[in-house]
Parts: structure tokens; sequence; C-alpha cells
């Protein structure tokens, strides 16, 4: 078996990545989403390219499905247990509101009142168990629950993060009755200290398990009857991968699943290609997806908000979203201001240029109208041809009307607008938090993100761009290249001084070998194991924490755990390169303990993926007239997969490929490296 077959489920498109790591070919397929059950395009897709799944070792998913499921609030009837006093934590959340200048907001939580059920028990901040659970009203009020057509239900009791003992004695009463594996426990999913955060992670995955797990058994059995004998794992949203059994019950981990596939892809691509500080827009049919690479390492953020309210407190690549992707659809305001999106025209209908039904103009339109895409090859294989008439009618319709611009002005003003969106996002993750952008190149990816790197690299100041090689199908390729990985956290919420070094082992070393089991249990041949220890800490008296990465061997699997000298040595290090100084006399606290255990999945060789030989004037398909700031341009057209090695393309110039259109813009210029990435650079740079 030496098939990998990585599969990315977009809100428009399936994107599937298929090597064969004995001859190192690649192959990729793009097919239109299914919508609502996602599972038929992801079958479709793989049928494409592979008819015998027997000799394929390894599917890794990247799903959207916990995702639309939160955003469109379609998850699983559910119930809570809870401490009595608490059912309201998830309605009162932080006293936030949704509009924060505003009077009045509504929020509804995704479990109503009266599926909140209180049971008499209660432990205190320190651990201590002032009240035994009462078993007979945990079960009583699992019955309730049942009977009101439950699917899943959460158990969050407070403090359970500092002691178990009563939610474990609850979550076993309840599993012994109820009809589904779908109990969710707060000590289980989070053991950390913030009431809300943890009621919140927990109650969206007994939220998500039923429609998740079911979605993943699915997917399973037509593998499997259809030959698949290897491993099937899911990309979470750290980046990392996990098997089938750990998704369905930790469905809230994969909340930003795609999207964290494509930056890790991102990573090894530009790591491979010599550059260590990238920023991501992946680009496509719903939205536009920014994230930053920092020495080659992706930001981490702790917890993330799905929408108001839906707070998910786990380990995930930090990615800035805005709806501005190939189907986001352009109008006019009461105001006469110009706008794009958050409304997509997503999968289905599409694109005006599409004919199947949308009369709104999109971003795609736009593109369409100015020459950018080639109207007679449509990525997706959904139709034939793109319908040009159609979508200029729209555009003059619903835009150029409305500002009073010729077809052709308006389709240029959408993608200024466009552009200008996606530039604020990567000015977001960039300047805003203290990066320089010059010191960064931009990889553009997803279907539509290659045909707007010169606006990127103009508006931000950007100086140089990395496509990679296969740009409309990355995020299916970083399926294929990311490794195994485990997080785990538990609150320890003590100073410096009264830290118990003894204690920390323990947590870890019990990280460590719940960690290393997940990776022995799984089927995928790793190159190495690594563990990574970080302790989230900050000053008595402040509310936000800094983490700090902690100089911990793991030698044949045993821990050495750090000093508390080292531990305030670390802290220090962390929050001075974090805030400049450190605070005279101030008291250290260790909130939380982090622990991280990945097992290294072996990477193909990127070289693979380049062309062999081949002759520039042989790749030059012809040219057409397209359309760039005020004037029409003659263009030549390649066909990039045939560009060799070493050869420069001088804008303007279009570069297509069945998954994506690579567009160089007047005054740059693309070259093909040793990887087959197309870097653009100005000319003469």
């Amino acid at each position: 078996m030496t098939k990998m077959i990585g599969v990315d489920v977009g809100g428009t498109f399936t994107d599937v990545f298929v090597l064969d790591e004995a001859s190192g070919i690649a192959e990729v397929a793009k097919v239109p989403t299914s919508r609502p059950d996602q599972s038929g395009g992801f079958l479709d897709g793989i049928a494409r390219k592979v008819e015998d799944l027997s000799g394929v070792g390894v599917v890794v998913h990247g799903t959207t499905a916990g995702t639309n499921a939160l955003l469109e609030r379609k998850g699983a009837k559910i119930g809570i247990i809870t401490t009595e006093g608490l059912r309201d934590v998830l309605e009162m959340r932080r006293r936030d509101r949704p509009r924060t200048w505003g009077l009045r907001g509504d929020f509804e939580p995704v479990v109503p009142r009266n599926l909140r059920l209180e049971v008499p028990e209660r432990t205190l901040a320190d651990g201590t168990v002032r009240v035994s659970v009462d078993l007979e009203a945990v079960q009583a009020a699992a019955r309730e629950l049942i009977d009101q057509g439950c699917l899943a239900v959460a158990i969050l009791f407070a403090n359970a993060y500092a002691n178990p003992e009563n939610e474990r004695a609850a979550v076993e009463a309840v599993r012994a009755i109820w009809p589904n594996p779908h109990v969710s426990a707060s000590s289980e999913i989070l053991p950390e200290i913030r009431e809300f955060e943890r009621f919140s992670t927990t109650a969206l995955n007994a939220y998500l398990q039923p429609e998740v797990s079911g979605y993943i058994e699915r997917l399973d059995n037509a593998l499997k009857q259809g030959g698949f004998e290897g491993e099937f794992m899911i990309v979470q949203s750290n980046g990392g991968v996990m098997g089938t059994d750990t998704a369905c019950s930790l469905p809230v981990r994969t909340a930003l699943s795609g999207p964290a596939a494509g930056v890790i892809a991102a990573g090894h691509i530009a790591h491979t290609a010599g550059f260590e500080n990238v920023i991501t827009g992946d680009m496509g049919g719903t939205s536009f997806d920014v994230a930053l690479i920092s020495e080659g390492q992706s930001m981490l953020s702790p917890q993330t908000s799905i929408d108001f309210g839906m707070v998910v407190r786990t380990p995930m690549i930090e990615i800035t979203t805005i709806g501005a992707g190939g189907g986001s659809i352009a109008w006019v305001d009461k105001g006469g201001l110009l706008n794009i999106g958050p409304e997509s025209a997503g999968s289905t209908p599409g694109p005006v240029a599409y004919g199947l039904g949308n009369t709104r103009p999109t971003v795609t339109d736009a593109n369409v109208v100015l020459g950018r895409i080639d109207p007679d090859s449509p990525i997706g294989g959904k139709l034939d041809r793109l319908d040009v008439d159609a979508a200029a009618r729209a555009i003059d319709e619903h835009v150029g009307k409305a500002l009073g611009l010729s077809t052709v002005e308006a389709a240029e003003a959408i993608l200024t607008v466009a552009n200008s969106r996606m530039a604020g996002a990567i000015r977001l993750v960039s300047i805003e938090r203290g990066f320089d952008p010059k010191r960064f190149a931009f990889m553009p990816f997803g279907g539509g993100g290659a045909l707007h790197t010169g606006a990127m690299l103009k508006e931000v100041g950007i100086g140089s761009a990395i496509v990679p090689r296969y740009p409309g199908v990355t995020s299916a390729m970083g399926c294929v290249i990311a490794d195994m990985r485990q997080d785990f956290v538990q609150t320890i919420n003590t100073t410096t001084s009264a830290l118990d070094t003894q204690n920390m082992q323990l947590l870890m070393q019990g990280h460590v070998d719940d960690g290393l089991a997940l990776l022995d249990a799984a089927q995928s041949r790793f190159e190495a194991r690594d563990t990574v220890f970080e302790l989230d800490m900050a000053y008595i008296g402040q509310t936000h924490t800094v983490s700090v990465p902690l100089p911990v061997e793991v030698i044949d699997g045993r821990v050495t755990p750090p000093t508390v000298e080292e531990v305030e040595a670390a802290f220090d290090a962390a929050y001075r390169a974090t805030y400049g100084r450190l605070l005279k006399n101030g008291i250290r606290r260790v909130m939380n303990l982090r622990t991280a255990v990945i097992g290294r999945r072996p990477k193909f060789d990127l070289r693979t993926l380049a062309p062999a030989g081949g002759d520039i004037a042989a790749a030059k398909l012809g040219s057409r007239k397209v359309h760039f700031g005020d004037a029409w341009h003659e263009t030549a057209i390649y066909d990039r997969l045939a560009l060799p090695v070493g050869s420069a393309v001088p804008g303007p110039a279009i570069l297509v490929q069945p998954d994506t259109t690579v567009l160089i813009d007047p005054g740059l210029v693309g070259r093909t490296d040793d990887f087959g990435n197309t870097i653009i650079t100005a000319e003469g740079a």
C-alpha cells in the first residue's frame, strides 16, 4: 500500500490530493462540495483519481462538518447536567454583547434553558468536595433528557478541573443508562480553570458529537466498502491529525480543521523552498483565510470564538477569516458604498457565470469579465463553459448602474474592494501584531488566491510571493503532510514559590503516557516522537497569561521536570519577549500546564512535484486581452505545470492549471523554482 490521499472539504469545492509514495507522482482533483451531506463530494473526489482503494495506505480528511454545524446551528439536540445554581453560565457568558455599543443584543445558547438541568453537588476551587454528587438525581436528570429527545449530554460541574471526583461519578452513572456514546464531561474535555470557557467547549463538543461522528462513520464505512484497509485520520484545528475514534469523541477539535491543514502545508512548502517567514492567504469560494508563520512556526491560539458566545478553548492555529472568497457577493448599500460579502453564492448556485440560477455578481464574476479566468476552462468539473455575458449583465445591473460605472469599471471596483479587505486581513495578522510584512513572503492558495497575488504585494508592501505547485488543493496536500498530535491541559494555579515540582512531574508524565499510547494505537509510521511542554503564566493580579516553553527532556518516555528556578527564568524570558520588560517584585503565578505529544509523519520530497525537463516555448498556449487597472493588455497564457525549472515569465501573464489560475501582473515576474513553486517578485528584484 503506497498511496496517500488528502481530502479537504470547503464551502464550494472538495479538493483531493493523491500521492503515490513509490513513484512520487501526485494527482489532484477538485469537485463541487455536496450539500447538505458533504460525504458525497468526498467520495466523488477520491473516485476521480483512485479506483481501487485497496492500494491506499492512509486517507486524511480536513473537514468543515463541525464548523458548518456550529455556524449554521445545525448540531444535535443536547442536554446539560450541571451543579445547582450554574445552569445559566452558558447564557451569561462573560456578560459581553453581540454589538459592543448597542443597548440590546440577543443570544440563544445551543442548549435551551429547559434542557439545562441542575443536581446537588459542590466542589470548591481548592479541590475540596463540600457536597458529594447525588447520583440518583443525576440519573433522573439523564432520563428526563432522554425523554425530551436529547441525542447527547454534557456534564458540567463547578471546579471539576481542580477535582473531577464528583463529575467522574456522575459521568459513570449517566453512561450506564445513556443510549449512545455521546456523553461529554468537562474534566475530560478541558480540565482548565474558567467556568464559562470550560462549559462552552464541553457543551459544543456534545452539540457536535452526533453530527460529526455520524459523518465520519459514513465515510469510514464507504471507504471500507471500496476496499480500503488503511488508516483514516482527521485533521485537528491545531494542525495535527488524530484517529477517527478520537475525532468522534472530541469533535470540537475539528472546528478549524480544513484551514489548519492549508497552513501546515504552506509552512512545509515555504521551509523547503527557503522561506521561514510567510503570510498565507487561502481564498476559496466562501472566505479568505489568513495566517502568519514566523521563523517556521505557525501561531497557535488557546481559544477562538466560532460565533458570538460560541467559545471553543482548544489549541488551534491562529487564522483570520473574512467573507471575501470567489463566491462572495458584491452589493451596493443604501449609502452608495460597494461591499463584498459576507454572503456567498457558495457551490450552489455559485457565481452568475456558472449559469445555475444566481443573478447577483461575485468576485469570480469580476475576474471572468476582466479576462483573468478562462471561461472555457472552469475549475471543479462543474460545467463546460462560464457565461461571460451573464456575469457582465449582473455586474452592470447590480453595481455599474448604482455607481455610474461601465461594466469593466464596475468589475475593477469589485476587485479593488475585495483586495482592500484581503489586505486588511493581512495587516491584522502582521502589522497589528508587531510583525513587519516586508520580512515575509505571501503564499496564496485555494482556488482563487493566486489571482490576487500582485494586488496583495502592492497593497501590503510584501516583497515577494511563493505560489505552491498545486495552490487549489494546498489544504488537501496539508492533510498528507500533517503530523499526528495530541494536546493535553491541566490547571495548576499556584505561585512559583509554592510550586510542587513532583506533582507537576506526575501531571507531565500522565500526559506523555496518554499521548504515547494514542500514537502507539495508530497505524501510522513515525520518523520521530516529540513532546512539547508549556505553562500559562502571569504575575499575580493579571488576567492574561503568556505561553512559557519549558526546557524539559523526555528520555525513553520518562519526564525530567524543571526546577522552580528554571520555570521562573523561562517565564522572565517569555514575558520580556512579549512586553519588553519585567515587573519589579512581581509574584509569578503558574496557571496551566500544556503538553503536546507529536508523532512526526514522514514527509514526501517536494522535488517530485517539479516538472522534469520541458521548454518554456512549448508551455506557451497563446494570449488574450486581460484588463489591469484602466487598460486592456495582451497577456501571454502558459500551461503552468509544463514550465521548466528555472523559467522566468514576465507579466502580464496567466499560468493555467486544473486547480487554479495564477495571475502575474504587469511589472512582476514569476520564476519556477526546484520544487515547481512559482516565486513572484518585481521585475529586476
